[in-house]
C-alpha cells in the first residue's frame, strides 16, 4: 500500500500537483508530504500555496494555507522560525513553543515514535533533509542552507536523533539546482578549507565566481556524519518555475514545507 492508499484509509484528501511524497524506502511508519507552490490562497508574487509567515503575504491566505497542508498530516506541524544555524530542537518543544506565539528559533527538529508531533521544513531555494531510522523509532527534518552546511547542521540533526547513523536514511528534497546556483569565493571557501572533498561538488566559471551543488554537498556532510543511504535530490527549484518558488529566481516569494512524521 502507498503512503497516498493510506492517506485514503485515514480519510484524507490529496492532490498531488500541490503536494508529494519522499520517494525513498522508508519503513511504512514513517510518512513525508512535500508542497509545491501549487493549490493554494495566495495571490502573487506568492501564488499560490505559500506557507511562509514571514515573507509578507497576507497572514489570513498564509493560515489558510497552513490548515490546508494540515489535512494531510495526522499530526501538529512544527514549523521553527529558521536563521540558518545549527540548532536541532524536539519537535514537541517546537509545537508548544509555536502554540504560545513563540516559534522557536531552530533549523532542524526531530521526533520519536508515539511524540504525536510533525517536523517541518520551510524552503525556497535552501535545500530540506528529511531522515528516518530502518526501524521507523525517529524521524527528522533540517533546513539545509549553504551557511548550515558549512557549519555542520546535517551533522547536528543526525547526532540528535541518537541512532547509529549506518540505520539512517536521508531524502533531499527539492532545491536549488546545480546549474542555477551561482556563489562567490566565500561560499566555496567556506567549504573546502574544511572538507577537500568538497571541491568536487564547485565548478569555477571564472571571477571567483563558482556554480555548487547543494545536494553534493549534502551528501558530503551526510556521509561525515555516517550516513550512506541518501534519496533524492534531483530537482531545480530555480529552473522549475511552475512548480516550486524560488527566492534566488523571484526575490519576493513564497516558501514550500516538506514535512515527516510517524504513525
Amino acid at each position: 500500500m502507498t503512503q497516498w492508499d493510506m492517506n485514503q484509509v485515514l480519510g484524507l484528501k490529496h492532490d498531488q500537483n500541490s503536494f508529494f511524497c519522499a520517494d525513498w524506502p522508508a519503513p511504512a511508519s514513517v510518512y513525508t508530504l512535500i508542497t509545491t507552490r501549487k493549490g493554494g490562497y495566495s495571490r502573487s508574487p506568492f501564488t499560490s500555496l505559500n506557507v511562509g509567515m514571514h515573507v509578507g503575504d497576507d497572514p489570513q491566505s498564509v493560515q489558510c494555507n497552513r490548515d490546508l497542508v494540515q489535512q494531510h498530516v495526522t499530526k501538529p506541524l512544527a514549523y521553527l522560525q529558521q536563521v540558518h544555524g545549527t540548532e536541532v530542537i524536539n519537535a514537541l518543544d517546537a509545537v508548544r513553543a509555536l502554540e504560545a506565539g513563540e516559534p522557536w528559533q531552530a533549523d532542524a527538529s526531530f521526533c520519536r515514535l508515539g511524540s504525536n508531533v510533525a517536523c517541518a521544513i520551510m524552503t525556497a531555494d535552501c535545500l530540506p533533509v528529511l531522515l528516518c531510522d530502518r526501524a521507523g523509532t525517529v524521524v527528522a527534518a533540517a533546513h539545509a542552507g549553504w551557511r548550515g552546511l558549512a557549519h555542520g547542521i546535517l551533522q547536528n540533526t543526525v547526532e540528535a536523533m541518537q541512532i547509529n547513523p549506518m540505520e539512517i536514511l536521508a531524502y533531499l528534497g527539492p532545491a536549488i539546482g546545480p546549474e542555477a546556483f551561482e556563489v562567490g569565493a566565500e561560499v566555496q571557501q567556506a567549504f573546502c578549507l574544511h572538507q577537500p572533498k568538497a571541491e568536487t561538488a564547485f565548478v569555477d566559471i571564472g571571477n571567483e565566481h563558482y556554480l555548487a551543488d547543494i545536494y553534493a554537498l549534502a551528501r558530503l556532510a551526510l556521509a561525515d556524519a555516517g550516513v550512506h543511504q541518501v534519496y533524492g535530490g534531483t530537482e531545480c527549484t530555480v529552473l522549475q518555475r511552475d512548480r516550486y518558488f524560488s527566492y534566488r529566481r523571484d526575490g519576493q516569494t513564497g516558501r514550500m514545507l516538506s514535512a515527516i512524521w510517524l504513525e
